[in-house]
């Protein structure tokens, strides 16, 4: 729990989740640590702004349906399912004209309400995503930052494209292994952390560099051109002018990462002049992208459990929050059942 505008968690014991008639109950059995669980942990300005204590922290989980609300008909008790974690009023121009995931209504759980860092947490049904038998509780526990990844990467060009992908956190890794599985022709992965890239050449990147090495890399391999996109996955300033300077003239900046704060960008030369379409991801689009994580995990040409690294119980949530912030781990996951 974030109990207190403080910095820290706590693990507590609090009242069961009582459904509503449109909602389900499950018992979590996984649930992954993600960049937003560690602002909060930081009490950093942005979570400071924006959370209200006390609530039960996290929002990328998979488990079991135990209950299931008097309206429900599309999930019954003893499903195995993984949940979208945006709650969306459904009823606003955007949700209307198929744009929920950015719905100005929007309460993310486990951070505007009650998330899954628990043994049970209460859902929207219509937020329910079912897990194939095939599909273990990790990686379903992970369908969040896989979706952030999917979105990112396939709604941009990629069989065939020369990729570059700026930022190996465990998203920009997942968008390695989505554009290898969709047919990218060269994908260049670049980090700072050693680690990271390793996890990158373990999930199909043609080339992993450091930033200093990227711009000669990207020269040699597409005639100088640049290539057709970049996936910014860091939201480091340099690393934003370097996706702009190397993208080709008229390519496309997937824009993933998130700037600390305000940058500078020279518009004319670095966006207008050359052409080039750049794209903000929000989340996972309801439910396009679900439906294509399932397919390729379903197709076997996307793998990505290399990039889970390590497993705490929730009583560990300390040593979770440092594994993260030392930079020597992928995707970290809470067993809690």
């Amino acid at each position: 729990m974030k109990d207190r505008a403080a910095p820290g968690f706590s693990l507590r014991e609090v009242p069961e989740p009582r459904v509503r008639d449109d909602e389900v109950l499950i018992r979590v059995r996984r649930a992954g640590v993600c960049g937003t669980d560690v602002h909060i942990h930081q009490w950093d300005a942005w979570a400071s702004a924006r959370c209200k204590p006390p609530f039960v922290v996290g929002h990328e989980f998979a488990g079991d349906v135990v209950e299931v609300g008097a309206l429900v008909e599309t999930v019954k008790v003893g499903d195995r399912v993984t949940a979208e974690g945006h709650i969306v009023d459904g009823m606003c121009l955007l949700c209307r004209t198929g744009n929920s995931h950015v719905c100005p209504h929007t309460k993310i759980i486990g951070v505007d309400r009650d998330g899954c860092f628990a043994e049970l947490i209460a859902m929207p049904a219509s937020n329910i995503w079912h897990l194939d038998a095939s599909i273990s509780y990790d990686v379903g526990g992970i369908h969040d930052p896989m979706g952030n990844a999917f979105h990112t990467a396939l709604t941009a060009e990629i069989p065939g494209a020369t990729v570059l992908v700026t930022g190996c956190g465990p998203i920009g890794i997942f968008a390695v292994g989505i554009c290898r599985a969709a047919g990218a022709s060269h994908v260049i992965a670049s980090d700072v952390n050693d680690r990271r890239l390793e996890l990158a050449q373990q999930m199909g990147a043609h080339e992993i560099l450091h930033p200093g090495q990227v711009a000669e890399a990207v020269r040699r391999s597409t005639a100088g051109y640049g290539v057709d996109v970049v996936l910014e996955m860091s939201g480091v300033p340099s690393a934003i002018h370097q996706a702009l300077d190397l993208v080709r003239v008229g390519g496309r900046v997937q824009m993933l990462g998130i700037p600390s704060k305000p940058i500078e960008l020279d518009l004319a030369s670095e966006v207008i002049f050359k052409g080039i379409t750049i794209y903000g991801v929000v989340g996972r689009r309801m439910y396009d992208t679900w439906h294509q994580m399932t397919r390729f995990l379903r197709s076997g040409e996307f793998d990505p459990t290399p990039v889970i690294t390590h497993r705490f119980p929730l009583e560990g949530f300390e040593d979770a929050m440092h594994v993260i912030r030392s930079g020597e781990a992928g995707k970290v996951i809470f067993e809690i059942t």
